[in-house]
């Protein structure tokens, strides 16, 4: 049975939160969320129904759950992370795929593009267009499954911190804005812990 990619489109978009968390609040009232507690990042664990890598529940418990990361916080939307328009909650359970395992599909995926000329209808070629851009929108959703974008670096740049799947602690650059590729980022040939990150934060990180 074909897939209506459309409809997936749609509901896979579902799972973004547009303009939902934007005012974080504390359980006493109005207070910005800082460190969280053992209690709070277990309820947003389970909320989320993920397991946050070790080094970043150090975090969440030590320092500000903010400043140059995403904060983590608890609003009337439930728990998230503030001015998070990228994170799909629906695919945070999901595992995060190895850019090596879709490149393939993303190659066919690119040579079926419509060609006005393949269509001798204008509104054959408009439809056959809505079609496969959707089928693309989903393709590109489900590149950060099981990922949190966890910093914001401008110009349509982001850092992925993976928390599903074998690559679980690993953070990636997602630099798909210029390159289209999402890349590990490593320190001496080995994988960035998040500690690691903390500390340097710089772009000599990325695998280009």
């Amino acid at each position: 049975m074909a897939t209506d990619w459309i409809a997936e489109a749609q509901r896979i978009a579902q799972g973004r939160r547009f303009g939902e968390l934007t005012s974080p609040r504390s359980r006493q009232g109005d207070r910005p969320t800082a460190a969280l507690s053992e209690a709070e990042i277990r309820e947003a664990e389970a909320e989320l129904g993920i397991v946050f890598p070790d080094q970043y529940r150090e975090y969440l418990l030590r320092h500000d759950a903010g400043g140059t990361v995403n904060r983590l916080y608890w609003s009337a939307a439930g728990w998230g992370w503030q001015a998070d328009s990228d994170t799909n909650y629906d695919l945070l359970t999901t595992d995060f795929p190895h850019p090596d395992s879709y490149r393939a599909y993303g190659e066919e995926l690119d040579a079926r593009e419509p060609l006005a000329e393949n269509f001798p209808a204008h509104d054959a070629y408009q439809a056959a267009c809505e079609e496969w851009g959707a089928e693309y929108d989903v393709f590109q959703e489900r590149k950060t499954a099981g990922a949190v974008f966890i910093q914001d670096n401008g110009c349509g740049f982001s850092t992925l911190l993976v928390v599903t799947g074998p690559y679980r602690g690993s953070l990636w650059f997602d630099g798909r804005a210029t390159c289209d590729q999402i890349l590990p980022l490593n320190l001496s040939g080995q994988p960035v812990s998040f500690a690691d990150w903390l500390a340097r934060r710089s772009m000599d990180l990325v695998g280009w």
